[in-house]
């Protein structure tokens, strides 16, 4: 090249502009700017496959809808496949066609499940990215819980996580990559009155989530977890509605108020993506910040 060193305008993450000579040099995390804009590939999803279980709505539905936005294909999944459908069309393009029943089987039952990632596999591709978020709350003094409802919050809550987990990641195993994203909760540390059962659960998903960490990490995974706080979701209305519990929450929480599905979609998109290469076996909790205080 003749005449002068070529210059680059780079752009920090503080918005600074410097000139810097035209070298060898590795730029991490910033965009770099050569008559135009180049965007960083840490959070690109493009070309990627996830499922997300109970999709159909709430905190499901949400991190499909971010994953979507980072470039992501998405598998929908849930029992109810005209509510699966009606979400999928929903979501738009990005969004796999549930029409034909994909993705529309039974997290709690292993030979359904089996059935339906074999299925997914077959007609789409390889899944690369798998949230494990079908979830059920039942509320009752521990002394009055019924042995079937006990039962019935652990298959959803936990069994599922396993089934769900271990048929996917045989198939990541092979291939020496993917991601796996399972929904802790707040309450994977916290125990409140009436739903012991959902704290049992959320605290073996945190737990097993380090397990398959042990055992799959090796083979090219990363699996993590995400714990909601308290949010705007079904699952929370009658607590949403509740004045009293509304006024304690909003003292409690150090954000004063309760959470939006849609903020959860940033820690969603960082673990599924290469900006997490490095992170396996955490749990990020996003609770505007309940944990951090007494």
């Amino acid at each position: 090249m003749q005449g002068g060193p070529l210059h680059l305008n780079v752009r920090g993450c503080l918005g600074i502009t410097s000139i810097v000579p035209r070298k060898k040099f590795f730029v991490v995390g910033v965009v770099v700017r050569t008559g135009g804009v180049k965007r960083s590939d840490l959070f690109n999803l493009d070309g990627r496959l996830a499922v997300i279980t109970g999709s159909s709505q709430g905190i499901g539905f949400a991190i499909a809808e971010g994953l979507a936005e980072a470039g992501a294909r998405v598998v929908l999944n849930g029992r109810d496949a005209s509510r699966l459908s009606a979400a999928a069309h929903a979501l738009g393009a990005q969004a796999l066609p549930a029409d034909n029943g994909l993705g529309a089987f039974d997290v709690t039952d292993p030979t359904a499940v089996e059935a339906g990632i074999a299925r997914i596999e077959a007609e789409v591709g390889p899944i690369d990215i798998l949230v494990n978020n079908a979830g059920i709350q039942r509320r009752q003094p521990l002394d009055e819980f019924s042995v079937e409802t006990w039962r019935e919050v652990m298959r959803t809550n936990l069994d599922s996580v396993f089934f769900v987990g271990q048929a996917v990641a045989r198939r990541m195993i092979p291939r020496g990559q993917g991601k796996i994203i399972n929904i802790a909760s707040l309450q994977s540390e916290a125990a409140r009155p009436t739903i012991a059962p959902y704290t049992a659960s959320k605290g073996a998903v945190k737990m097993l989530t380090r397990g398959m960490c042990a055992d799959w990490a090796q083979h090219g995974l990363q699996i993590n977890a995400i714990g909601p706080g308290y949010f705007e979701t079904e699952l929370n209305s009658k607590l949403r509605d509740d004045p009293v519990f509304d006024a304690w929450l909003r003292k409690r929480t150090p954000s004063g108020r309760w959470g939006r599905v849609e903020e959860l979609k940033g820690a969603a998109v960082f673990l599924a993506s290469a900006a997490s290469s490095f992170v396996n076996g955490q749990v990020i909790y996003v609770d505007g910040g309940v944990l951090a205080v007494l």
